[in-house]
């Protein structure tokens, strides 16, 4: 399992999706070995993580380095040391350390993941060399429009996807859009292309204890837990709702608090807050563990989606996490998303669009009427597990090998 987002980073829900497949595959009748990065390749490091990576799941840490931080001269580098992403040196430490894996071990399958797009040319490589079925694993689009803005870069992405349909076995992607998007763009492997989303971990939940105290108590309190992109992720048209909402009386400053766990962008959301005259009403927190992030999902009074038309074919993992609280959400994405239709089916949202104040003023005015209430989809929701989509990850392996011809990996 080639994954570049693993224990210890910090920081990613990227690294959910691999670590929770490691914990269920064993009992599937699969046995991962992990092909990671140096954890100096890592901006920043916790060891949170660590317990949860099962004894029995062997990691390979191979060389690799962050350009930016590590190749560039006063903060300067060459663009293609870059490309496709700033930790490409970890092709170099990776595909021998992956041969080696092989030659020893010889597993049955490759499973490459994104979003760091080097993974996939380490699974290329890997696959194109050993001559094992390779299943490369999307998640989300790469090469979309506006999406990477740098020519050079868009370019980059492009290649690494056209290696991927040209080698890859099976293509994996975490929403039904970006399948379609992608069936679309490759119709000769479109009868390759599956779709296993995202989940929540019960485990993780299991540890939370069931009574949270209020986060803010006397007030009603809307959390957004994790990053915020400015691009993608602006809250800039929620920000102007409670400025109007305000002004107008029909809302009290000490009535609501939007919290921000962990957004990264914090001198953006900062600079919003100020010009909307939100300081008492918006708090913005540092990242905290991945157990404490669930006990404050579960603790807040409702949580909130941000996310604009550009990502409608995908959804944020934290999305699962939310809906597995079980706690009314404030849902600002496209109404003919993949995150509207997943909140949808949940029966928890109350959904706008992300740059509408008005429609955005009307669905939060219902939610705060509504209060913690929600009337989930019970059955729905619990199908959404990690162990339930690690059965999909089996059952798509398990078909996959069986299609492949007698052949020993050594002798590729």
């Amino acid at each position: 399992m080639v994954a570049y987002h693993f224990p210890p980073l910090a920081g990613s829900s990227g690294m959910q999706r691999t670590l929770r497949f490691c914990q269920h595959l064993p009992a599937l009748g699969w046995q991962p070995h992990v092909l990671s990065a140096h954890p100096r390749a890592y901006e920043r490091l916790s060891d949170d993580l660590m317990p949860q990576i099962p004894a029995q799941v062997q990691v390979t840490r191979a060389f690799a380095l962050d350009t930016r931080r590590h190749l560039s001269l006063w903060q300067r580098y060459p663009g293609w040391l870059a490309r496709p992403d700033r930790w490409v040196s970890w092709v170099v430490g990776a595909v021998p350390a992956g041969l080696r894996i092989i030659a020893q071990q010889r597993p049955a399958a490759i499973w490459s993941t994104y979003p760091i797009a080097s993974a996939h040319l380490v699974g290329y490589w890997l696959a194109r060399l050993s001559g094992l079925p390779w299943v490369a694993d999307f998640r989300d689009p790469m090469a979309h429009v506006g999406y990477p803005q740098d020519p050079a870069t868009w370019q980059s992405y492009l290649r690494v996807e056209q290696k991927v349909f040209a080698q890859a076995a099976r293509i994996v992607f975490a929403t039904p859009g970006a399948a379609r998007l992608y069936s679309q763009r490759y119709p000769q492997r479109a009868g390759d292309v599956r779709v296993i989303e995202n989940g929540f971990d019960e485990p993780s939940f299991a540890h939370v204890p069931a009574l949270q105290p209020a986060l803010n108590p006397g007030r009603f309190t809307l959390l957004h837990s994790g990053i915020v992109y400015p691009q993608w992720r602006n809250p800039q048209a929620l920000f102007a709702t409670l400025r109007q909402l305000m002004d107008a009386g029909r809302l009290q400053a000490d009535a609501l608090c939007v919290r921000f766990r962990a957004p990264e962008h914090e001198s953006f959301l900062q600079d919003l807050v100020a010009r909307h005259g939100l300081t008492g009403v918006v708090q913005i927190e540092p990242p905290v563990g991945y157990q404490a992030a669930l006990a404050e999902m579960c603790a807040a009074d409702a949580l909130l989606v941000l996310q604009s038309d550009d990502c409608n074919d995908q959804i944020p993992a934290k999305v699962y996490e939310y809906l597995r609280a079980r706690k009314p959400v404030l849902g600002l994405c496209g109404t003919g998303s993949d995150t509207a239709a997943l909140l949808q089916r949940a029966g928890v949202a109350q959904l706008a669009p992300l740059d509408n104040p008005q429609a955005i003023g009307q669905a939060l005015t219902r939610l705060l009427q509504q209060g913690q209430s929600p009337n989930p989809n019970s059955a729905f929701v619990e199908s959404l597990s990690r162990r339930a989509k690690a059965e999909d990850l089996a059952a798509l392996l398990n078909r996959m090998v069986a299609e492949q011809p007698a052949r020993s990996p050594a002798a590729h």
